[in-house]
């Protein structure tokens, strides 16, 4: 439920974009910044998005305002994560306009989400993510890293991820790619939050079920 209703407020500003001329200004002034601040506006927002506002939620939600030292350690934690990942998926949106053009015709938009979702996403971001993250949860022990990368863990944690992440980020990405190349970013830094609240929440599983396990 909390993914459908991030596809369909991500749908409703494509056609808030397109349909409604009374937002424009809000788009324009987004598009600005990012043209002003590159990368820093990128890794800025991430970190807004997937460090600051999950875990201030985790706090409120879950912990009924109590924080405590470890509030702190997922913070920083995600803050350089996400701040990485953000320049990351900027530098790949551009090459995405390199590789396809910046059109939002139908084909356009198709290549960009088949490369995204089933190249991208498989290779680099959803390996990258569920390994730093389940090493997090290990507390960082280099004699765990070899577990990490192999066969069996790929289709143990990282494959349900990928499932998660097409359920929720084909519609997303679809609707990011038909917008202007500078209103990507700023939009898919607002769907970013509930994707990391999600994402932590499955890396804990993993580590409550593998404790429990062993």
């Amino acid at each position: 439920m909390p993914g459908l209703l991030v596809q369909a407020f991500m749908i409703g500003t494509v056609v808030a974009y397109f349909y409604a001329p009374s937002t424009r200004g809000i788009f324009d002034t987004l598009a600005e910044w990012k043209s002003r601040w590159g990368y820093a506006y990128s890794s800025v927002t991430a970190i807004i998005a997937g460090a600051i506002v999950p875990e201030m939620l985790r706090i409120l939600i879950f912990q009924k305002g109590r924080a405590t030292r470890k509030n702190l350690g997922n913070l920083l934690f995600a803050a350089a994560f996400w701040g990485y990942s953000g320049i990351q998926v900027d530098f790949f949106y551009r090459m995405q306009a390199v590789w396809f053009g910046s059109g939002a015709e139908f084909g356009t938009v198709l290549k960009k989400v088949l490369v995204d979702q089933f190249v991208y996403c498989p290779v680099l971001a959803a390996p990258m993510s569920v390994i730093l993250y389940d090493w997090r949860t290990a507390g960082f022990r280099i004699a765990g890293l070899p577990g990490f990368f192999t066969r069996e863990f790929y289709l143990r944690s990282i494959l349900p991820t990928l499932f998660a992440n097409w359920g929720v980020w084909i519609p997303i990405v679809a609707a990011l790619y038909a917008l202007p190349s500078l209103l990507q970013i700023p939009l898919f830094s607002l769907a970013l939050s509930l994707w990391v609240i999600l994402f932590t929440w499955m890396s804990e599983q993993r580590a409550t079920e593998n404790a429990e396990a062993s």
